[in-house]
């Protein structure tokens, strides 16, 4: 599940949450949540935003979204992600 919001200068997600049989070691499918975050990316540049995409962490996550996301910690749990880092979100998972 996916929920965001069009701030006018970027997009900021909600909620991207992994159906319960989609979660752990024995996950049906690899890459979902990199998948939201690269559609929410993409909606970025189509809307004229650069990409820039902001969202809350859980702190457990603030470094692995940094790693597999390229995020960077802004303050508390925000983070976002930079054009540099959205442009290779949408590369990996949209191929045109």
């Amino acid at each position: 599940m996916l929920s965001l919001e069009d701030k006018s200068d970027h997009i900021f997600i909600h909620l991207v949450e992994s159906a319960n049989f989609n979660k752990g070691t024995n996950k049906m499918y690899f890459g979902v949540a990199g998948n939201f975050f690269a559609f929410a990316c993409k909606l970025s540049f189509e809307k004229g935003y650069e990409g820039y995409v902001a969202f809350d962490s859980k702190s457990a996550l603030i470094e692995h979204y940094k790693k597999k996301l390229g995020a960077t910690h802004f303050k508390g749990q925000r983070m976002f992600i930079d054009t540099v880092n959205a442009f290779k979100l949408v590369q990996k998972y949209f191929q045109e």
